[in-house]
């Protein structure tokens, strides 16, 4: 066991972008800090009282800006998000309502928040396979959901493994020459299983006439097998945008994505992804459907077991009423917390470092892991690549004893980042949203402290979506939300702070 553990190979060297400007400060802060030491040194010139009215409001308002927490976010960031949860409290946006006794037009079940501003349209591809487009109309975005039947590595070869690793790397890095291409993510969704396709899979076939004996076995495993086992799904989303200024017809972009998909789903076979699928308009109103309401888990299987569809549209995949509160997200038959990620496992890892996050939790109805990536096109990535190898190694010469040995680690890891990304690697930010639904309120204490267990067997660091639940939960389901192209900062201004 310890030589094949030590032979299998580890992965890593994973980095959090580096932060322009002085220490803790960002950009802006940095040109805080010097443009008001130079303007209190030329006040002191005139008086130092005038020196001292300039210097103590800037310290004011700098302060903040050292102020960080784990994941980097400074009290100016903390304060946004504590005004924004009560600006959002006391216009009655966290309650929302739906359904015939509701306001909503045409009395529907439309999806709340984010996802109620998405049509469902449809397309075929070069297999005359159904799939839906969600159209993001506050950014003019399209999503396709492609669903796959992971082999998984148990009893597999560590070779195997690896080398599914690898494609799934070398996927991960076609999506950066992918045209158009915002964003993608990856979503592992557990729940128990309910035994209704046993069910219709062994009770129609038992004959009339078996002895009462089998009978009463074959009913036994039905009843019983549900309660040992779980159901286990996986999709990915790929999000699209149009350039600037440019303008497609729906039926244009769809034939686009179309051809896309065939190229898109023999890349994820190659990784372990087994059979790979696009999801069609109704099986993605089917998912989302189930996780505001996870009581008709097996309903929704029953009758699609029976009539081969549920015939559901997108405008009544939403849940009948759903509250969010400042820990938790309470959804019709649910209550869901869901996790950020604040720090990614230092050092290196193995390939199974996710196997117990991502396998069935005991206590949970629906567990769903996000897995969210930015492709970062060849271009950008090769200045970043440089940017954060010039950065470490002015670090690794101007430090001394501990710094310095740190620093000479960092410069290591950006050569190698430097080299792979020069021999044609791909520079992919990525991040990870987790997402557990309960029957009770009561019951949340319970999975947290089951949840912080896992993350602490993933070597993850995570932290709760406190004042946003809503939104967190919506960003695990598979629909494509990109986080970073919903923020009121932009994005160039937010990495200055």
């Amino acid at each position: 066991m310890s030589t094949q553990a030590a032979s299998s190979p580890t992965y890593g060297n994973w980095r959090r972008p580096r932060r322009p400007g002085l220490g803790p400060f960002g950009m802006l802060g940095t040109a805080g800090v010097f443009g008001g030491l130079v303007v209190t040194l030329l006040a002191s010139l005139i008086s130092l009282s005038a020196a001292v009215v300039i210097l103590v409001p800037l310290t004011i308002v700098l302060v903040p800006l050292i102020i960080r927490t784990q994941d980097g976010r400074n009290a100016y960031q903390l304060l946004a998000l504590r005004i924004g949860w009560m600006r959002r409290k006391s216009k009655g946006s966290t309650t929302y309502v739906s359904g015939p006794l509701s306001r909503r037009q045409e009395g529907r079940f439309q999806p709340p928040g984010l996802l109620g501003r998405m049509q469902m349209h449809e397309g075929r591809d070069a297999y005359d396979r159904d799939f839906g487009v969600l159209f993001h109309r506050s950014r003019n975005f399209y999503t396709i959901v492609l669903g796959c039947d992971p082999d998984g590595g148990s009893l597999v070869d560590p070779d195997q493994v690896d080398t599914w690793v690898a494609s799934w790397g070398g996927w991960l890095s076609r999506l950066s020459h992918e045209t158009g291409l915002r964003g993608a993510s990856v979503i592992v969704e557990t729940a128990p299983d309910s035994g209704t396709r046993l069910a219709n899979e062994v009770l129609p076939r038992l004959a009339p006439d078996a002895p009462a004996a089998a009978r009463a076995v074959m009913e036994e495993v039905v009843a019983s097998y549900p309660q040992a086992s779980s159901e286990m799904h996986t999709y990915i989303t790929l999000t699209y945008g149009l350039p600037p200024g440019q303008k497609l017809k729906h039926d244009e972009l769809i034939t686009d994505l179309a051809t896309r998909i065939p190229g898109l789903l023999s890349g994820l076979v190659g990784a372990g992804g087994g059979v790979a699928y696009p999801l069609s308009a109704e099986r993605i109103a089917e998912v989302v459907r189930v996780a505001y309401d996870p009581a008709v888990a097996g309903e929704v299987l029953d009758i699609r077991a029976q009539h081969g569809g549920t015939g559901l549209e997108w405008e009544d995949a939403g849940p009948s009423a759903c509250v969010e509160n400042v820990a938790s997200y309470q959804h019709d038959s649910g209550v869901s917390r869901t996790w950020m990620l604040t720090l990614a496992p230092r050092g290196t890892v193995r390939a199974n470092v996710l196997r117990s996050l991502l396998e069935p939790s005991p206590g949970t109805r629906r567990k769903r892991v996000a897995l969210l990536y930015r492709p970062i096109d060849p271009a950008t990535s090769a200045r970043i690549v440089e940017a954060d190898r010039r950065a470490a190694q002015f670090m690794a010469t101007s430090g001394r004893g501990m710094v310095q040995a740190r620093a000479a680690t960092e410069v290591r890891a950006t050569e190698q980042t430097a080299q792979e990304e020069a021999t044609g690697a791909g520079l992919v930010e990525f991040s990870l949203m987790l997402t557990a639904t309960v029957d009770d309120e009561e019951d949340l204490a319970d999975v947290s402290a089951t949840m912080r267990n896992l993350q602490g067997a993933a070597r993850l660091s995570m932290r709760p979506a406190d004042r946003m639940q809503a939104a967190a939960f919506s960003c695990t389901l598979p629909t494509g939300i990109l986080p970073w192209e919903l923020t009121l900062v932009p994005r160039d201004l937010r990495e200055a702070l």
